[in-house]
């Protein structure tokens, strides 16, 4: 990650990445299992930043499904930003979306759905994404 700060729009979230030497695989591109961390960190940091403490304690998600497109390599020292928003809840499931861009060029690097499944912290089980979770994350639409 970087210093810059993360900024939110009301419907999609932006995250700062900055790719060190420990994201990197044996050719010296950025490792798919990376993409996968930026990806979560970028889901829980939109969380973090548009849920009140209130909502946040007792909710934990968890990831139901991947769909990742690798388009482009990012490198050692690239400045990338994991831009990310929900779509249709489900029952107890969200979707979310997320791009992996490179800043400087503004290259789309990695495309990502993702199913995240919506769990009550005490119970360990599934819980029904409500009204007050949807309009935490959406605040307006796109």
């Amino acid at each position: 990650m970087t210093d810059a700060a993360m900024t939110w729009d009301g419907w999609q979230f932006l995250l700062p990445i900055r790719v060190l030497p420990e994201h990197l695989d044996p050719q010296g591109h950025v490792n798919n299992v990376s993409f996968v961390r930026f990806i979560q960190d970028a889901a829980v940091a939109h969380w973090q930043a548009a849920a009140p403490a209130e909502l946040q304690h007792g909710i934990a998600w968890v990831v139901r499904r991947h769909e990742i497109d690798y388009l482009r390599p990012a490198f050692l020292g690239d400045e990338l930003a994991a831009r990310t928003w929900v779509g249709e809840p489900s029952g107890a499931t969200w979707e979310r979306f997320t791009e992996i861009h490179r800043t400087g060029d503004a290259q789309v690097v990695v495309k990502a759905r993702t199913v995240w499944v919506l769990i009550d912290a005490n119970s360990g089980r599934p819980r029904r994404v409500d009204a007050r979770i949807t309009s935490a994350l959406r605040r307006h639409g796109p």
